[in-house]
């Protein structure tokens, strides 16, 4: 088990980072809110999760303990594997997903693409004991943003290797989206957005 990678980025995709450790570059899976936290050849530490199939060893990377651990319990469920687990959590905190689970809340389940309503209440079901109750402090990558959304947003693309116009042009593009969102935007989502604005404008 690999509990977790530390050392400088030596690359960024938008679904995955390499960490440099001891000479040998780690491929790391992570969701958009931890990629916004990295940057070209700074120091990190990602916990990591390795998952070990027939055909493949792959290590997705989180910014913190708790969003690797709800990684884990969310595979415990049936139906959810990894990708789908990343999802989850790419588009909720952990706390949110915790209380979602705790409230019975389909709506925010339903939220996360691959889920639809029939999902969303197998895994309030399956779910409800084993996540426990939200944590009131989640503050993280993986926490909603208020109004400093623009400028993580605009560092999260600059770190990937944009250039700063079109940096400007993908914040511009989804800031309607951004201002429709119900509560406050998360940077992760938004930085899906952007990543897809870019590439058709490639």
């Amino acid at each position: 088990m690999i509990a977790f990678v530390s050392g400088p980025v030596a690359a960024l995709a938008p679904d995955s980072a390499v960490v440099e450790v001891g000479g040998i570059g780690i491929a790391v899976q992570c969701s958009p809110n931890t990629l916004s936290g990295l940057r070209m050849g700074q120091q990190t530490k990602l916990a990591t999760s390795l998952v070990v199939r027939e055909d493949s060893l792959t290590l997705y990377g989180f910014a913190d303990d708790d969003e690797r651990g709800t990684f884990e319990l969310l595979q415990t469920a049936s139906g959810v594997g990894p990708r789908l687990a990343q999802a989850m959590l790419a588009t909720h905190s952990p706390d949110a997903l915790r209380r979602a689970i705790a409230t019975g809340d389909e709506k925010t389940l339903t939220a996360v693409p691959g889920i639809g309503k029939r999902g969303a209440q197998k895994l309030l079901l399956e779910l409800k004991d084993r996540l426990g109750e939200p944590l009131g402090t989640s503050t993280g990558i993986g926490a909603p943003v208020g109004t400093g959304w623009r400028d993580q947003l605009h560092a999260a693309l600059i770190g990937l290797g944009y250039a700063t116009r079109e940096a400007d042009e993908a914040v511009s593009a989804v800031a309607p989206q951004a201002e429709a969102a119900e509560g406050t935007p998360q940077v992760g989502q938004l930085l899906k957005a952007a990543l897809q604005t870019l590439n058709r404008a490639r």
